[in-house]
This record gives structure tokens, C-alpha cells and sequence, in this order.
């Protein structure tokens, strides 16, 4: 196994080049207030007006959330697909600072 093999076979997710879509909801099983995401978020209550997210459907691509704004704190890993509560994507609460879309450079 050369080098780039390896670099490639260490690799968590899958490359995505397609369109990225989340939505978030303001209360679990997608009830209450949704806003729908295509760009990073660096300040969820910027942009959301909420500070809590308790479920989100990733429509398209792959999505890290952080408890912290900017980035910053716990991350969770988010795939294609529905998130009734919190805790499908791992977190102990539905604090979410902030989130990005998972990309790679080329």
C-alpha cells in the first residue's frame, strides 16, 4: 500500500460535490419553527433564532454540527437523513453553536 492509498483509506466520509441541503427544527420529530440550510452556519441563533436545535432532516450532502458558535466545541457528524431528536446524532443536549457542510479539496 503506497502513501495516497493509505491517506485514502483513512478517510471518514465519503466525498461530496453535489448540493447541500439541511433543515433544522426548533422542537423534536421536525414540529415547531424550520429553517432550511444550503452554506455553513457560523452562529446558529444568528441565523435560526433559536440556540437549541432538537431535530434536522439532511436532505443532501454531509453536515458537522459544534456545540459552540464559530466552530468550536463537541462536534457531531451528521449523514443523509432524519434526526427525530438530539440524541440520534450523538449529543447529550440539543445545544448547537454552530455547523458546517463537510467537504474535501481536490
Amino acid at each position: 500500500m503506497g502513501y495516497n492509498d493509505f491517506i485514502r483509506s483513512c478517510r471518514l466520509t465519503p466525498q461530496h460535490r453535489g448540493p447541500f441541503r439541511l433543515r433544522v427544527y426548533e422542537k423534536e420529530d421536525f414540529k415547531g419553527q424550520m429553517m432550511e440550510f444550503t452554506e455553513d452556519c457560523p452562529q446558529v441563533h444568528e441565523q435560526f433564532h433559536y440556540n437549541d436545535i432538537f431535530s434536522c432532516q439532511v436532505l443532501d450532502g454531509y453536515w458537522m454540527f459544534y456545540e459552540e458558535l464559530h466552530y468550536r466545541g463537541r462536534q457531531y457528524y451528521l449523514r443523509p437523513g432524519e434526526y427525530r431528536r438530539y440524541s440520534d446524532w450523538g449529543a447529550s443536549n440539543a445545544r448547537i453553536g454552530s455547523f458546517k457542510r463537510v467537504q474535501y479539496l481536490h
